[in-house]
């Protein structure tokens, strides 16, 4: 395995910012103008919840009982849905056993109210209670969950959704949300208990034997002939990544990670791994009356049903309306050329509490170390024990390179700003869409490129949960 000194990299990383002239930095800021909003619009009105975790007993998809972990005793979570401009604020309880926050996955927060513990908050002990107030400077498809022993805490059932819809909706007949997910479940029908095994450590993490939607087995949705929906999916798995196979019904992908596309693409060629979400704009046939179709999950070639697709009654009004598409993705075309003003390197070594630390740089993060009841005195503490953030310019176009140097998969998340893919293996793509995770295969490079607008000390990280919790992240401070 190779090792950088760290003053070396950052030498590294210092000349790789200087390469870019500032003409070329304008220019990628000019293209990049407008992409999405650089500040919040609040309109007045605030959103109150109140969200508790604790430990539950659900119904599961074949009408088992499992006991579980939830927020307000069920799973999926609740789905808040709010209106752009809305103030959100969620007054949260943790009845939990064990110390956990909120992070609210793709949401542009403010950097305290990102819900990583040791970073921007203290964790939140057993019996503890925090606010978490933010303006979504975005609409779109997002998700809430732990950042703390996620691979155990998200795979207990601690995930919700977060809807924030456009100031003015589109009138779609409705809006479906379906969340994806896999459980590991022992003989006796209950969560397998053991966590970050060798096993998943070793692999692509914790792959589930029952596989659900909206934690049903068997999810069954009734449409009429005519109906236009919306629908918005997002993977809460801890390792699986899925590939929808639609039946032979019409959809289009019209957002990907909450952030619209420039242009409806085709859903069965989305990998939608670990965090992500894809927006499906669907319109049910008027002479489908009658029919079924089955969406599958066809990742790897294995077909696993998903959601059985149920057209019956009378047709009804198709409402029409234009696909909703962003006003401005940039293609930055020839940017894949540049070189990286950071590199992150995707490996493993032997060692650490689990026997195996994922690491990015050679450096594996120790993020348990949040979870002590310090408060915010002690993270002063924490933060000298960590390793040294990576700087990235607020406001300023900048290339990242992550090089998967195993031969596993890697969902590399982002927090607190968006990116646009660049090239895989140093071949140009122009995806028109911006993302907050992107997958990475066996051995493969990928450069993506982001201007972060929101300043503070974000994380990043393989949401791999398995990885991620034995080292995968690293910090990156905007400023």
């Amino acid at each position: 395995m190779r090792l950088v000194p760290l003053v070396a990299l950052a030498a590294l990383v210092l000349a790789a910012g200087s390469a870019l002239t500032a003409g070329s930095r304008a220019a990628e800021l000019r293209e990049f103008d407008g992409a999405y909003s650089a500040a919040a619009r609040p309109n007045g009105t605030v959103r109150t919840f109140e969200l508790t975790a604790a430990p539950a007993e659900v119904t599961f998809g074949d009408g088992r009982r499992l006991h579980v972990w939830a927020y307000d005793g069920t799973v999926p979570g609740p789905t808040l849905r709010v209106r752009l401009g809305d103030t959100v604020r969620v007054r949260f309880t943790n009845h939990l056993p064990q110390p956990t926050t909120i992070h609210w996955h793709g949401v542009r927060v403010p950097n305290a109210m990102d819900g990583v513990p040791g970073v921007t908050q203290p964790a939140i002990q057993p019996g503890g209670t925090f606010t978490y107030e933010f303006t979504p400077k975005d609409a779109g498809t997002f998700w809430f969950h732990p950042h703390l022993r996620s691979s155990e805490q998200i795979e207990r059932g601690l995930f919700g959704v977060l809807v924030v819809e456009d100031r003015v909706p589109r009138p779609y007949s409705r809006e479906v949300v379906w969340v994806l997910d896999d459980w590991l479940l022992g003989r006796d029908g209950e969560i397998f208990p053991q966590f970050n095994t060798r096993h998943d450590l070793m692999h692509d993490g914790r792959w589930g034997n029952v596989v659900t939607v909206n934690g049903s087995t068997a999810q069954h949705l009734e449409v009429a002939p005519g109906e236009r929906l919306r629908l918005r999916l997002v993977n809460v798995a801890n390792g699986r990544v899925f590939q929808l196979g639609l039946g032979g019904l019409d959809a289009r992908v019209i957002a990907v990670d909450g952030l619209y596309t420039a242009r409806p693409l085709d859903p069965e060629a989305f990998e939608i791994a670990p965090g992500n979400r894809l927006d499906l704009d669907l319109t049910m046939p008027a002479d489908a009356a009658g029919r079924r179709f089955t969406i599958v999950d066809r990742f790897r070639g294995q077909t696993t049903p998903l959601v059985t697709v149920a057209v019956e009654g009378p047709p009804v009004a198709t409402p029409r309306f234009a696909f909703p598409v962003a006003a401005r993705v940039p293609a930055w075309r020839g940017r894949d050329a540049d070189a990286p003003r950071l590199e992150l390197r995707l490996n493993a070594r032997a060692g650490g509490p689990f026997g195996i630390a994922w690491t990015i740089n050679d450096v594996a993060f120790d993020h348990d170390m949040g979870a002590t009841p310090a408060g915010v005195a002690g993270m002063a503490d924490h933060a000298a024990m960590m390793p040294r953030p990576y700087d990235l310019p607020l406001g300023a176009w900048s290339k990242l390179r992550f090089v998967n140097e195993s031969y596993r998969l890697h969902p590399m998340h982002i927090h607190g700003l968006f990116f646009k893919l660049l090239a895989r293996n140093g071949v140009p793509i122009d995806e028109p869409f911006f993302r907050d995770t992107v997958l990475l295969h066996a051995q493969e490079t990928v450069d993506v490129a982001t201007v972060p607008l929101d300043p503070g000390r974000w994380m990043v990280h393989c949401h791999i949960l398995e990885h991620a919790e034995s080292g995968m992240m690293t910090l990156v401070d905007v400023h």
